[in-house]
């Protein structure tokens, strides 16, 4: 099991930037996956990126590649997304995500940050 709580999220302009951050406990951070994933109004939820357990890999949702990076700092049982260049359509409860491998399902969830763009 492992628990996982995201922080950072808030109201922010057109073109500022964020950074969430999702502390886990539970057994060996670094044996996870961890994502983040996105909820806006009205939408089912999407992925946005994932960051392997040694942070070696990284994955990347289209609409936000190269304005927001995902990292970890396994020392402090942490990952990060830091959001830059935000737009409105980034609005949204953010979630913070763990599985066991990349064929495995994400299994364990964080109460999720909500994160608004104002234009």
């Amino acid at each position: 099991q492992v628990q996982l709580v995201e922080s950072g999220g808030g109201l922010v302009q057109a073109g500022g930037s964020l950074r969430l951050s999702c502390a886990a406990s539970g057994r060996r951070f670094d044996d996870y996956a961890m994502g983040w994933f996105r909820q806006a109004p009205g939408k089912e939820r999407e992925f946005v990126s994932e960051i392997s357990g040694s942070g070696s890999s990284t994955d990347y949702t289209d609409s936000v590649k190269g304005r927001f990076t995902i990292s970890r700092d396994n020392a402090k049982n942490t990952v990060y997304l830091q959001m830059s260049s935000l737009k409105v359509e980034d609005t949204g409860v953010y979630y913070c995500a763990a599985r066991l491998g990349i064929t495995s399902a994400f299994d364990f969830w964080g109460q999720g940050t909500q994160v608004t763009v104002s234009s």
